[in-house]
């Protein structure tokens, strides 16, 4: 990867941020919460990051031995190690509970009550507590007590059964999806919680935040068409079932092109543009719902064309045609891209393992009050020290806490 063409940036601690001032308390793990949180930091809330003495999870996704997704998804937050089995540490939990404004938890239902941080309990504490619970399937339900891993909720939430080719098996996504939409809807609900706190001076609240729902709600009206229909969509590849041509084309030098033309004059014009003027008053083709019936053989035809021309030469051929097409990227052409580096998608940050860090912008982006990549992710425990004692721990105190493992502090601190 050529890093000197990605932008340069640092970080800006100044950036105060439209959150700045809220203060939010997590005991997530993994994806989900970690997402949730650093879209919050990422505007100016005060996260802190409740690691057990191991670290959370996510620092033990290791790349090469450095620990990528810890790096991005924990920027803009503050590290405090504690031993959550040790009821001294719950105390210490609860004692920051009247300066938090948010509680992200993501463990499996019931083990918070066990801990004795129950909602009902942090409530009485804070009464404007908005607190986000974090699960696979819900607070309740027949499922509720199963473990919650994104895997299986993208298996069960009926994704996996429209993804991939209709003649293979289902396809799992090759990412955190179900994990990271239920962070970006959590972010969104907090943020709707927290306004009738702070503006309609309403009281906290408990918000049941499960994977498989939010993965559930964005794949369309598949219930609904079924109702409708006694069908089950099938799995179409990268085909529509409601428009044509739309699909992945090889080119000639081995990559790939998206093309979509599902607007009449659109797909008149990409036959016109290859050629094929007759296909316009094609019966097979004339309209959207002919195009559809017949996406087989009509991608036969487009393929073909595409295929004599590199993917560059597509791009350059369709555009100047005024037809929709794009690149098919791998992350090496990501990082080469001139709108990427110019819009700053994605830059290089200081980083003491890499050198620089290439991490994605803040999303999304405000016009008057954008939010900043304010400091890197935090080594395990680097805060502990200073967030006790905003709680009138005193440096006796602290250092009996680290001695009996309550509480782990940055190994650096001396």
């Amino acid at each position: 990867m050529a890093a000197s063409k990605l932008h340069q940036s640092d970080y800006r601690p100044e950036v105060r941020g439209t959150l700045d001032g809220v203060r939010v308390l997590d005991l997530s793990r993994l994806f989900a919460g970690n997402v949730l949180t650093q879209m919050l930091g990422d505007f100016g809330a005060d996260v802190i990051k409740v690691e057990p003495p191991e670290g959370d999870t996510l620092r033990g996704w290791k790349t090469e031995g450095v620990s990528t997704h810890w790096k991005i998804y924990a920027r803009n937050k503050k590290s405090l190690c504690l031993d959550l089995r040790n009821p001294q540490a719950t105390d210490i939990v609860r004692a920051l509970v009247p300066s938090s404004d948010m509680f992200i938890e993501s463990f499996r239902p019931g083990v918070l009550e066990k801990m004795g941080l129950g909602p009902d309990r942090l409530l009485e504490i804070n009464p404007k507590l908005v607190i986000i619970r974090i699960s696979g399937w819900g607070q309740d339900g027949p499922y509720s007590q199963r473990p919650g891993f994104g895997t299986v909720v993208e298996g069960i939430s009926g994704f996996a059964a429209i993804n991939g080719f209709e003649d293979r098996e289902p396809v799992l996504p090759p990412m955190y999806l179900a994990d990271g939409i239920a962070g970006i809807y959590g972010a969104s609900a907090a943020m709707i919680a927290f306004r009738e706190v702070e503006l309609k001076g309403g009281k906290g609240q408990v918000i049941d935040l499960p994977l498989l729902d939010p993965l559930f709600s964005i794949l369309g009206p598949q219930s609904a068409n079924y109702r409708l229909t006694g069908r089950v969509k099938p799995r179409t590849g990268s085909r529509s079932t409601n428009s044509a041509p739309r699909n992945a084309y090889r080119c000639k030098d081995g990559r790939y092109v998206s093309l979509s033309a599902s607007i009449q004059k659109m797909a008149e014009r990409l036959f016109r543009s290859i050629g094929r003027p007759d296909l316009v008053d094609n019966p097979k083709f004339r309209t959207n719902a002919d195009r559809v019936r017949n996406a087989e053989e009509l991608d036969a035809i487009i393929g073909a064309f595409i295929a004599e021309r590199t993917q560059a030469e597509n791009v350059a051929f369709f555009e100047a045609a005024e037809v929709t097409i794009g690149p098919i990227y791998d992350t090496s052409q990501i990082v080469e891209d001139p709108h990427f580096i110019e819009r700053e998608v994605v830059s290089d940050y200081p980083d003491p393992d890499m050198g620089t860090l290439p991490m994605h912008h803040v999303v999304p982006r405000l016009g008057g009050t954008p939010g900043a990549i304010r400091t890197p992710a935090p080594k395990l425990g680097e805060h502990s020290r200073s967030l006790l004692a905003e709680i009138g721990i005193d440096d006796a105190q602290y250092a009996q806490l680290v001695a009996s493992g309550v509480v782990r502090g940055d190994a650096a601190e001396g």
